[in-house]
């Protein structure tokens, strides 16, 4: 006799509020903590954290648009089409749960990492003509560095490891892959064996080209090293493919379209 399919008591629902809530605040906080100073040798600063201070490609405030809103329209749409409320609902703890997760793991690590980011001399001296050179060697940590930049800049400057922008986008759009695989049955078993519906291929790897444009987007800006992105990414995507799975059916599963929950 086969099981029924789990529910969300009311109890549980609150808890799952209450968790995202929190992850959000720690999140808020340790975007603003200090990182680990690193010591930061002449060749090293010479060779990776010369690059000229530009703005960013995408503002920290267009991803988080751009993050929250595209998985919401997507799950919104989706529901219009198949009418599932409870598919909406566990969507919607979804996604809130894998921002703030992914946001709060990367601030750690970039706050135990504290890697400067490839413009971190143009932060810390905006005219060039001012980086004392001489004392670099001889410093046992950055802390002996007497920075005139903006100190909020400075601060962001030594958080280049991973990328935030990256992780974020691919935590988000990583969801929007999956949960648009699943709802559209784009690799679940055929009812005609070998029969692909190019559509649905394009509409869920096409989720891929926007957090692709932001990952590599950190790099032309000079806000992050290749690394960073690279990291940044795996961690946002493992993230959203491992709460994803948590609660809705393998996108290869002929109940891809269901949610765990029902």
């Amino acid at each position: 006799m086969s099981q029924k399919p789990s529910r969300i008591s009311l109890f549980d629902f609150f808890k799952e509020i209450s968790i995202r809530l929190g992850l959000t605040g720690l999140f808020l906080y340790t975007n603003s903590s200090d990182p680990f100073h690193r010591v930061i040798s002449r060749r090293e600063a010479e060779d990776l954290y010369h690059y000229p201070h530009s703005e960013s490609y995408v503002t920290g405030k267009d991803l988080l648009v751009i993050c929250m809103s595209v998985p919401l329209l997507t799950v919104l749409f989706l529901y219009y089409m198949k009418r599932d409320v409870r598919s909406l609902v566990i969507a919607l703890l979804t996604i809130t749960l894998i921002l703030p997760l992914n946001g709060f793991v990367v601030n750690i690590i970039k706050i135990a990492v504290g890697r400067p980011r490839p413009d971190f001399l143009s932060r810390c001296w905006p005219n060039a003509g001012d980086i004392p050179w001489a004392e670099f060697d001889s410093m046992k940590s950055d802390q002996g560095l007497h920075c005139a930049g903006d100190p909020l800049a400075v601060l962001e400057g030594r958080k280049s490891f991973p990328s935030g922008h990256s992780s974020m986008a691919f935590a988000s759009f990583m969801f929007v892959f999956l949960y648009t695989a699943g709802k559209l049955k784009t690799f679940s078993p055929r009812d005609k064996a070998g029969s692909i519906e190019s559509l649905s291929l394009l509409i869920a790897f096409a989720q891929i080209l926007v957090p692709s444009f932001i990952a590599i987007s950190r790099t032309c800006d000079y806000h992050h090293h290749w690394q960073d992105v690279l990291v940044g990414s795996g961690i946002g995507s493992l993230t959203s493919i491992a709460i994803y799975n948590r609660y809705f059916h393998s996108i290869f599963s002929e109940k891809s379209d269901f949610a765990r929950f029902q």
